[in-house]
């Protein structure tokens, strides 16, 4: 039985992530994204959020973050600014995880 263990324990089955770091790479706002703190959840996919510019949009999360991952309140997101309603509406496409958000404030990306 210590063996059947230790062979799970090693690499048979799901492999086993001990650190949030190497579970995907670092996506960096472009030039028309806005990155922001998710500040009240408001039902529905969407999501007030305070952006890094400045002001308070509305935000909805995109269907294909929405089956993979939850955004909580305080959450660090990467919001796209809609064409039109540009000060007030968006899509989340992007939320960082808590050493991401640490590594954008230390490279100076974040500064709320």
């Amino acid at each position: 039985m210590a063996q059947s263990g230790a062979l799970e324990s090693v690499g048979m089955g799901k492999r086993k992530i001990t650190n949030e770091g190497n579970l995907e790479r670092m996506v960096l706002p472009a030039a028309t994204d806005v990155l922001g703190i998710a500040v009240k959840m408001l039902g529905g996919e969407r999501i007030m959020v305070k952006c890094q510019d400045g002001k308070e949009r509305l935000c909805r999360v995109r269907g294909k973050l929405k089956r993979r991952v939850w955004v909580r309140e305080g959450d660090i997101v990467l919001v796209s600014p809609w064409d039109f309603q540009s000060d007030t509406r968006g899509d989340i496409f992007w939320r960082y995880r808590k050493n991401q958000a640490e590594w954008l404030r230390g490279h100076g990306y974040l500064k709320i």
